[in-house]
């Protein structure tokens, strides 16, 4: 209940028969209201002054400007009595709002920054959606809304409410113009790697947050949290040469050595086998969507580890059984399925998908897998051990070449003595 000083008032002012007075003495009371009111009587106070403004008496062209000096009032206030009257706003503004436009969203910006102050942040973003970005009454740039949407999809994000925010994104990616503002443009390229992340599309994730690493004007230490996450994105996408391409680039990036993930990356870069010890390290940095488990019961880092260690494996054997490889991949035999049933099921999708060159066994229960080299065959042992000596023959030669003319360069002195004698 409104204090009795309050409603007294503005009964008086409705009943005022002077119409020209009335915008003053409203004016008189919201300042009033302000000044005296005690903080459990203020929110009340201010809706009873909002349902009187906003009264079938009182016109539209009268209430505009009563409208501005209550939202002047209402930017100051406490968060708590922010959300009591500016829900309460909102609600009654909904039958005027082609009127009052642009009070509404006003109104509507506060309510927001006032839930986002009480992380209330799904709230927040319904409370900027009731805002009309496409309206005859008010002109709105791209950039305002654009600006707008971002601001949403990212309250949406706070909550990882990834359906909500990709609506907005998608929104974004629809507009005619591009957007040209660099700050909206990196928040932007951020919100959409964070709902690949999300969607576990993780290859594409790690390149939207490579290319935020890279942006300028961004605070070094952001940059390197972007770093961060696209390793982590790598490490957690499926192998293939794709995967080896992206973590080629960030391997090779100079930044790299000074991020926390760097080790397993560096492993996974060079086709390393990944002990249990380092997964285990590796999975306390993750995010529960990266942790959650699939239909088969686990989760995508196993089965991101567990197809980089077959990869791994194809690297240090021409061959091997299956339940050897399935003992190197840490599988476990379940109702269903034995280890070594697992280790084939997984290098025969990879072999399907184009993601391991190698040829599968099943009598004998043998995966042979091919060294790359030209004119190898899976079961031509020989043959491959002949033109894996060749190429490492040859690489030596041009190891020794190399170092040979840097001494040619570095003494040339001395290599013209070596060439008289």
């Amino acid at each position: 209940m409104a204090s009795q000083k309050v409603t007294d008032t503005l009964a008086a002012i409705e009943s005022s028969p002077n119409q020209q007075n009335k915008p003053q003495l409203y004016n008189d009371l919201l300042s009033q209201i302000v000044s005296t009111s005690s903080e459990h009587e203020l929110a009340l106070d201010l809706i009873y002054y909002l349902d009187s403004i906003l009264s079938e008496n009182i016109s539209i062209v009268a209430a505009r400007p009563l409208l501005d000096s209550f939202i002047n009032v209402l930017r100051d206030l406490s968060p708590e009595t922010k959300v009591k009257v500016g829900q309460h706003a909102t609600t009654l503004l909904q039958s005027r709002s082609a009127s009052v436009e642009e009070q509404d969203s006003r109104i509507r910006e506060i309510l927001a920054d006032a839930y986002e102050a009480q992380e209330e942040y799904i709230a927040a973003a319904r409370a900027l959606q009731g805002i009309h970005l496409e309206s005859s009454q008010r002109l709105v740039s791209d950039d305002s809304k654009v600006r707008m949407w971002i601001r949403i999809l990212r309250l949406y994000l706070e909550e990882d409410d990834t359906t909500s925010a990709e609506a907005f994104l998608n929104k974004i990616k629809n507009m005619p113009s591009k957007i040209e503002d660099p700050e909206l443009k990196l928040h932007f390229q951020l919100s959409q790697a964070r709902i690949l992340d999300a969607r576990r599309r993780f290859l594409d994730a790690s390149q939207e947050y490579y290319n935020v690493s890279l942006a300028s004007g961004v605070d070094e230490g952001d940059r390197l949290h972007a770093l961060s996450a696209a390793i982590i994105c790598a490490v957690l996408a499926p192998a293939g040469p794709q995967r080896s391409r992206t973590l080629a680039r960030l391997y090779k990036d100079d930044r790299a050595t000074s991020v926390e993930e760097f080790g397993i990356l560096e492993k996974m870069f060079l086709d390393r086998l990944l002990t249990p010890e380092e997964v285990a390290a590796f999975s306390e940095k993750l995010q529960p969507h990266q942790l959650a488990q699939t239909a088969d019961g686990s989760t995508v880092l196993d089965k991101a580890v567990i197809e980089h260690n077959l990869v791994a494996a194809s690297k240090l054997y021409e061959n091997i059984t299956t339940e050897s490889l399935g003992t190197i991949l840490g599988l476990k035999d379940s109702g269903d399925m034995t280890a070594a049933e697992k280790a084939e099921a997984y290098a025969a999708r990879m072999v399907e998908q184009g993601r391991l060159k190698a040829s599968i066994d099943q009598i004998d229960g043998v995966i042979f897998f091919d060294s790359g080299i030209s004119g190898v065959g899976s079961t031509g042992s020989a043959g491959r051990n002949l033109r894996l000596w060749d190429a490492s023959v040859q690489g030596l030669a041009e190891d020794v070449e190399r170092v040979a003319a840097s001494i040619t360069d570095a003494f040339p002195d001395l290599a013209a003595g070596q060439m008289v004698h």
